[in-house]
């Protein structure tokens, strides 16, 4: 895409009171953004509405800095982490996302842009997940991943974060779908993990450079991993949560939504519950996704064995099951001396089998 192009582009989408319907209507009408800015305002006015059509005779003073400031961006890109301004109209723009209802005109990518077209699913979830959730976010998405599958996730704390550290350990890689410029990593505490994809997956943005962390930015970014994926995988989510935003753009779309079932105590299982209630599938393990998905061959069945501590005989992680339980718990269960417990649960704790919670909660880690 040479200069003129790139700022038609811009000047048509990032001109207040425009707005992407608009400018959704404007493309179908004339073509492309140049033709779309070079029309009367009185045919455009037959599209659009007035103001819209009257807005863009005049290109607004942040539109030409921004085209200064992507050019120098694309023109700063590194062989690690090549950058690229992908069109609505452009033959590499993929195809699933192309056929939602809300497709967007631009997208930013900086990393493998190959990986658009890979097969993928999405796995969302809460930001303040369970350890257990934690451990199946990276767990479920590394398994996919080594199967062939792209995880698509949001690159928020929690289970997106997990998501993406488990995609980026197979042959799938991953793709961190973000709400602000590429030229910024939010929340900061992932900016390693945002340079390590750039280097081996793939970040993508529909937001132009410079966009700040705005609240409304990321529900909208959802409809993009809903979007590019054949599935949504929900490991945990309060029935607040935006994850059960990105399952029900999935649904809308057509795609296939799965969710991890969990404690019926815990607050962060309870979207996860809702969702299979209205139809998700229940899955157990990351066989169980690919076989929803036929064009996988299953992985052997060693891949799906269960976790070695499901298979442990300690009378301790007996004991505690997988819900959250307290000490007094333990000590009716066990009938050990609360001393004792608190020391092999220390013990535990430090070998990763058990996780400490608030409200002096424990709970056992599955890390298969």
């Amino acid at each position: 895409m040479d200069r003129d192009e790139l700022a038609a582009w811009l000047r048509l989408i990032e001109t207040p009171q425009v707005g992407r319907e608009s400018a959704r209507k404007l493309l179908a009408a004339f073509g492309s953004p140049q033709a779309v800015l070079a029309a009367p305002i009185a045919a455009r006015k037959e599209v659009v509405s007035a103001t819209a059509a009257t807005v863009l005779a005049q290109e607004p003073d942040a539109v030409a800095a921004l085209v200064d400031t992507t050019v120098s961006w694309l023109a700063t890109a590194t062989d690690d982490a090549p950058r690229q301004v992908l069109t609505l109209g452009d033959p590499s723009y993929p195809s699933l996302l192309l056929e939602t209802a809300d497709p967007p005109l631009l997208l930013y990518l900086q990393g493998n842009a190959s990986l658009l077209h890979a097969q993928s699913v999405a796995v969302v979830g809460s930001r303040n997940p369970t350890p257990q959730g934690r451990e199946n976010a990276r767990a479920f998405s590394a398994h996919l991943s080594q199967a062939g599958l792209t995880i698509v996730s949001g690159l928020a704390l929690g289970i997106d974060g997990a998501a993406h550290e488990g995609g980026l350990s197979g042959a799938g890689r991953t793709i961190a779908v973000i709400g602000t410029g590429l030229d910024r990593v939010y929340p900061r505490r992932h900016l390693e993990l945002a340079h390590r994809i750039s280097a081996e997956g793939l970040m993508l943005s529909e937001y132009s450079l410079g966009t700040p962390p705005l609240p409304p930015n990321f529900p909208m970014r959802n409809r993009i991993i809903a979007g590019l994926t054949r599935g949504t995988l929900v490991v945990e989510a309060a029935l607040q949560s935006g994850s059960l935003i990105t399952a029900r753009l999935a649904s809308e779309a057509g795609r296939d939504v799965f969710a991890i079932p969990g404690s019926i105590h815990s607050p962060q299982s309870r979207g996860c519950h809702a969702l299979i209630k209205q139809g998700a599938k229940l899955v157990e393990t990351g066989q169980d996704v690919l076989e929803e998905l036929p064009s996988f061959r299953p992985p052997s069945p060693d891949s799906a064995k269960p976790p070695p501590d499901e298979e442990s005989n300690d009378p301790l992680l007996q004991a505690l099951g997988f819900d959250p339980v307290t000490l007094d718990a333990l000590v009716a269960r066990t009938g050990w001396p609360a001393a004792l417990l608190n020391t092999r649960l220390l013990e535990l704790e430090m070998e990763g089998q058990v996780a400490r919670l608030p409200g002096q909660l424990f709970q056992r880690v599955s890390t298969g």
